[in-house]
């Protein structure tokens, strides 16, 4: 049984109910500035009150490890590889259009969940918010299907790999699935400090490289390269702007073609809502949180619709190559068109740096796996040995725990029966990280109102997000929609397709099953924003490890940029 005698029904009946039994442990002048807060706090509370802690995690993280993690943190295959067959569907207009309105929800999402992290650094995050802000319930569910979505994402990332290494040699998959799991899991035993390292490294990489092709992309659209060929916007009129999606002309087949290339960039663009669960790691959260959210501005614009772009320039969407399923260097649209200039070194250093992002963003997915293990243990949702953690804080239970989902890679090299679970288990992941993006915008939406309902004035908190809560409506409202159009195809006249449909659609009964169960057996009920507490388990400013010292004026520039 999910969390055992610890989590006793009459505790959580309503996390309204549980503060009002411990009043005396959460006395404080909301009238007060955030900085002289001084609720008593501590993991015993947390117990009590199933407001979420850190469990036994260590803040080692530095700042511009968590900067590092929210700029490049989740970049895998999709945004060298991916957005080819999206590019072949929409079109250069339909791509970049996708790419830029699936930014707009993502930046919306990102503005409410920083704000949330910075005021609540807790272990998991996610989870916990949903169990304070809307039900217990939905916390519960929210932590199963987040967490499935990173840990079977391992084995995807991982096989992956396997493919990409195929582009220079025959070696067995196994052998590169087996390595790639074993550094995975070396990686994320050792101190979180060390695993920041690794991303920094990793995303340093994956910023240099992609700074690369937009310079050999302007080179190539300009005829700089060896066959002196100037390209410039001639793919926007001819084939046009817009593809026609399955054959279906006219304005119905372009935006059938844009709704696919949507569906598309919102599964390139999920993982970077990450960043924000190192704020239970993070030495300062209070600045490094509001930070790597202020970034990811800056990510999805120079990354996704800077290289959307570009890629409606360098290469005919009609390239038979973009859809050929290869998974490594073959069809990514960039080395097609640095194939077709006549460069022929750089396809295989781009290979090179997808192999390092795929690697990359398995590791940042079992860490994340992790921690939705951790954050279930501190709301009392698994048994305590979850928690567990060595003399440098790595829960390692729970990332064994994790690590033990990414052997289904090996399903992938199958045939048959094996290699179609293994594409549904991928489209499980992809539809619950969706339905994350969802829950986690209502429970800002849920925690505006305890705001107003408490007379608490937002300017007292110690970073808000802009466009509030108008930017968690538009994350809640977009995300919806994007899960609902998921597995749009299957409609279309002649495409019906059993197998395709369960496959798009099953997470969505997969989320409400747990949140039915969970209400049946414990008759939760939905938090009422009067009651919803806002003061447990707030970061007091004796906890903030890192100081800030006087900076020159390289380091400030510095600064600003990372």
């Amino acid at each position: 049984m999910w969390g055992g005698t610890a989590y006793r029904r009459e505790m959580i009946s309503h996390t309204g109910h549980a503060l009002e039994k411990s009043d005396s442990k959460i006395e404080t002048d909301r009238s007060q500035p955030y900085g002289e807060e001084v609720v008593p706090y501590s993991e015993k509370d947390a117990l009590q009150l199933n407001v979420g802690g850190r469990g036994a995690t260590q803040r080692r993280l530095k700042n511009y490890q968590v900067t590092m993690i929210g700029f490049c943190g989740g970049i895998g295959t999709g945004l060298f590889v991916g957005t080819g067959a999206a590019y072949a569907k929409a079109g250069p207009a339909g791509l970049l259009l996708a790419y830029a309105v699936v930014g707009l929800v993502l930046w919306c999402v990102m503005q409410s969940i920083a704000e949330l992290a910075t005021l609540l650094p807790t272990a998991g995050s996610f989870p916990h918010w949903a169990t304070r802000f809307i039900d217990p319930s939905v916390g519960f569910s929210l932590a199963i299907s987040y967490g499935y979505c990173y840990t079977i994402a391992i084995a995807s990332e991982v096989s992956a790999a396997a493919v990409i290494v195929s582009y220079w040699t025959d070696i067995t998959p196994a052998v590169v699935i087996t390595v790639g799991l074993v550094l995975i899991l070396a990686i994320n035993l050792m101190s979180v400090r060390f695993y920041g390292e690794t991303e920094v490294l990793a995303g340093s990489i994956k910023v240099l490289c992609f700074i690369a092709l937009v310079i050999v992309s302007i080179v190539i659209t300009s005829g700089g390269g060896p066959n002196h060929e100037a390209i410039g916007f001639r793919y926007w009129h001819n084939p046009g702007a817009w593809t026609n999606y399955n054959g279906i002309t006219g304005s119905t087949g372009h935006f059938l073609g844009f709704l696919s290339a949507f569906v598309n960039a919102s599964f390139s663009f999920i993982g970077v809502e990450t960043v924000v669960i190192t704020a239970a790691e993070s030495v300062d959260p209070h600045r490094a949180i509001p930070k790597a959210a202020r970034r990811v501005t800056y990510r999805i614009a120079f990354f996704y619709i800077l290289g959307a772009f570009l890629i409606g320039m360098i290469v005919d969407p009609r390239n038979a190559d973009l859809v050929s399923g290869s998974g490594n260097a073959n069809s990514s649209p960039w080395v097609i068109a640095i194939r077709q200039a006549g460069i022929n070194a750089l396809p295989s250093i781009v290979n090179a740096c997808i192999l390092i992002s795929a690697w990359s963003a398995g590791n940042s997915y079992c860490w994340v796996g992790s921690r939705m293990i951790v954050a279930m243990t501190t709301d009392h949702q698994l048994p305590q040995v979850f928690g567990k953690v060595t003399k440098k804080g790595v829960p390692y239970v729970a990332v064994i725990a994790a690590w033990l989902f990414g052997p289904l890679a090996y399903l992938s090299l199958g045939s048959g029966g094996a290699a179609q679970a293994f594409s549904w288990l991928l489209n499980l992941s992809t539809v619950a990280g969706l339905i994350a993006w969802a829950t986690l915008s209502f429970c800002y939406i849920r925690f505006y109102a305890a705001l107003k309902a408490q007379g608490v004035h937002r300017d007292t908190l110690p970073w808000k997000g802009p466009l509030q809560p108008y930017a968690a409506w538009v994350g809640f409202i977009g995300s919806t929609i994007i899960t609902l159009v998921a597995g749009f195809p299957v409609f279309l006249k002649g495409n019906w397709n059993t197998s395709d449909f369960v496959a798009s659609y099953i997470g969505i009964p997969i989320f409400i099953v747990p949140i039915i169960g969970w209400k049946l057996w414990y008759r939760t009920k939905f938090a009422r924003a009067a009651n919803i507490d806002l003061w447990s388990g707030r970061l007091q400013e004796g906890e903030i490890i890192e100081k800030h010292r006087p900076m020159t004026w390289w380091r400030r520039i510095l600064d600003w940029l990372f």
